[in-house]
């Protein structure tokens, strides 16, 4: 199956040289996909795009009339691609559902304790032989509340990291998850009482209509003063406007984020020495309580491998006229 690689990453193409040594016709671009690049796939049979990538109503057309049928997501997330719109025009796509929920949940943990003990502020004093530490006091992580926003895979890891820390757990999630409650007697709750009862929250949910910008102003507003959000799931479902300003007024006292809402074109990008054109971005970035992180979450070696190992698994399904366990359409 000749197929076109989008957007893909220095870092990665070992992993899908390795996973795919026994196909053909392969071909790998670092251009993202998008309306003005999807002519690139013409006389392919299939395309694999990432995270970053467009594949909207109008782009997947543009796929479809250069000859695509089949697109490879080497993501677990598909808020990129019109599903509907796939199956409407008989694209069948696949993603990688579980390339490695641990990678997710521990670096939500890193940012955590990241910003509570203030490792970066640490790191700059030192470097300048400054080694007091009146500026880098933090808190126990101990007997905290932690409001969990999505217990499914990725966030039922995260709880049994943070009970491990002895936190108490409260979870938020349209569909609850009765091994969380007997295991690490996590209490669902709530959106309203989450973000009044935590001291920590961290979102794990997919984006959709109904978790764009769930944390806003509102629900800020509810939140215990000094709290601190981390946010490794989508960019959307934060406000990040509305945030700045809570971290201005002090009501937000952290924010670590591994996304952001505007983060297509940028991350995964070099801009060394270059002026940044998003003043929101820019204002995040400038302020000292926040940590962003280039969505690298994803980025260890079991996740790479499994994201590789699944992506030609759900291509092989395809050659051989088998439907993936993995296909997102339904035709």
């Amino acid at each position: 199956m000749k197929t076109l690689f989008f957007s893909t990453k220095n870092f990665e193409k070992p992993y899908l040289d390795k996973s795919g040594k026994d196909f053909h016709d392969l071909n790998f671009i670092p251009e993202a996909l998008t309306e003005q690049t999807a002519a690139k796939a013409a006389g392919y049979e299939a395309v694999s795009i990432f995270a970053g990538d467009d594949a909207s109503s109008n782009v997947l057309n543009k796929l479809k009339e250069a000859g695509v049928g089949y697109i490879a997501i080497r993501a677990a997330g598909y808020d990129n691609t019109n599903i509907a719109e796939a199956n409407k025009l008989n694209i069948r796509v696949a993603n990688v559902p579980a390339y490695s929920p641990y990678a997710i949940a521990e670096h939500a943990v890193a940012l955590i304790l990241a910003l509570n003990r203030k490792l970066m502020l640490a790191k700059s004093q030192v470097t300048d032989y400054n080694f007091t530490t009146g500026n880098l006091v933090g808190f126990d992580l101990h007997r905290k509340t932690v409001g969990i926003i999505g217990t499914g895979t990725i966030g039922s890891i995260f709880a049994g990291i943070m009970h491990g820390f002895g936190c108490k757990l409260i979870g938020y999630d349209i569909i609850e998850n009765p091994s969380l409650i007997k295991k690490y007697q996590l209490e669902y709750h709530t959106l309203e009482t989450l973000c009044r009862e935590s001291d920590i929250i961290s979102i794990h949910t997919c984006l959709n209509e109904s978790t764009h910008h769930m944390i806003n102003r509102e629900t800020i507003s509810f939140m215990k003063p000094s709290v601190m959000i981390i946010n490794t799931s989508r960019g959307g479902c934060v406000n990040t406007t509305d945030v700045i300003d809570a971290i201005e007024n002090k009501k937000i006292g952290f924010f670590g984020t591994d996304v952001y809402e505007k983060e297509r074109g940028v991350f995964f990008y070099d801009y060394s020495g270059k002026e940044l054109s998003d003043p929101i971005l820019k204002k995040l970035l400038q302020l000292p309580n926040v940590l962003v992180t280039p969505h690298q979450a994803f980025a260890t070696h079991e996740a790479l491998t499994n994201i590789a190992d699944t992506t030609f698994h759900n291509l092989r399904c395809w050659i051989n006229q088998q439907r993936s366990e993995n296909e997102l359409t339904r035709f």
